[in-house]
């Protein structure tokens, strides 16, 4: 009987541990599932060559997909706005890339905790950024400038008055300075004028009413001198330096180029700063070089990728990055794949393999 009681419980033990067995299987081959996510070429993130993918967002979903056993489908669309309407249409699981995560999007959809920290930053022509000493080209551009001839007109204004009254009151005098004729009295009395706004007249007036108008024109003339040497060195440095772009308040007035229905047109928009807004970064980078655009205002990692490879020699940053946000992965609400994907980015960051990509295509200080 006891062996009996024996044999049953041996064959009780054996059939626990068979039916248990299956939970046993790792998950990565019992839920193995495709994926279809949705991207553009953007570089670092997504590009395509033969058909074959890389980037920094292609190798951290590649390394997502051995965590979770997915197996991965791509589609491409033209922008991110495209990519986040293939997922609200049920056309691709997941969009990636440089997709920001924003407040708007976020009622929208569920992202992935951030797969990378940016922001926007500006890109300028190269060359355009070096600041030089002002030279003769740019003193006889001011010489006729609108400036020069508006100060000279007041100076004249100046002139004038007092010099009729000089004549007036002058010729009267025996020994008088100007003509007792209008011509050419006026022009002497107006040769004083300008004479004491520049501290420098040939004659003083003899009578008593001249010699307090040539005092009073002394005066003016300190204040004028002044006030003109001033203006005009501000108006020479500003001429120098208004093409000079450092931050976004210097974009006002300038030809800005984004892309449209992003973070950074948001940003323009916001700001009241005009800009053309082009479906792909490519039309801007192309603008650039042309000189249709002054700047282009952009996600920082993209523009740094640009300038460091395609861009180089035809375009730099300038500024800080500004409007920081961070990339994720946008899934439909509700979505499972959320979960895991942020399951397999904290083993990743934990293991080193997060780090390791990251490195890799912007640098150990990124």
């Amino acid at each position: 009987m006891a062996a009996r009681l024996r044999a049953i419980g041996i064959v009780v033990l054996m059939l626990a541990i068979i039916g248990g067995m299956p939970s046993l299987t790792p998950r990565a081959a019992a839920e193995s599932r495709v994926v279809t996510i949705a991207t553009h070429d953007i570089e670092p993130f997504v590009m395509t060559h033969d058909n074959i993918k890389t980037g920094f967002t292609v190798e951290v979903l590649e390394e997502i997909a051995k965590h979770e056993g997915w197996t991965l489908n791509w589609i491409d669309v033209d922008n991110v706005s495209g990519q986040l309407k293939a997922v609200a249409d049920n056309k691709a699981d997941a969009a990636a890339g440089a997709v920001s995560i924003t407040a708007d999007r976020s009622l929208s959809f569920d992202f992935s905790q951030p797969t990378l920290n940016a922001g926007l930053q500006i890109m300028v022509p190269a060359g355009t950024t070096q600041r030089t000493s002002a030279g003769l080209v740019d003193f006889l551009k001011l010489l006729f400038s609108k400036a020069v001839l508006v100060w000279l007109s007041a100076a004249v204004i100046l002139a004038v008055i007092p010099a009729h009254i000089v004549w007036l009151t002058e010729r009267k005098h025996s020994d008088s300075m100007v003509s007792k004729n209008y011509f050419p009295g006026i022009f002497q009395a107006f040769a004083y004028g300008l004479g004491m706004l520049a501290a420098q007249p040939d004659e003083m007036p003899k009578h008593w009413i001249n010699r307090i108008v040539g005092l009073l024109l002394a005066f003016v003339s300190v204040v004028f001198v002044a006030y003109y040497t001033a203006t005009l060195t501000a108006n020479l440095t500003v001429e120098k330096f208004n093409s000079q772009i450092s931050s976004p308040s210097d974009l006002f007035g300038k030809k800005v180029c984004t892309v449209d229905k992003t973070t950074s047109a948001a940003f323009l928009g916001g700001e009241d700063i005009a800009f053309t807004g082009v479906p792909a970064i490519k039309e801007c980078y192309t603008g650039l070089k042309d000189g249709r655009f002054d700047a282009v205002v952009f996600d920082a990692p993209v523009l740094a990728f640009y300038v460091a490879h395609d861009g180089a020699g035809d375009a730099t940053l300038v500024g800080t990055v500004f409007q920081n946000t961070d990339y994720g992965i946008a899934f439909r609400n509700g979505s499972d794949l959320r979960k895991q994907a942020d399951e397999a980015l904290l083993k990743m960051r934990e293991d080193g393999d997060f780090d390791m990509i990251k490195e890799k295509w912007f640098g150990s200080e990124a």
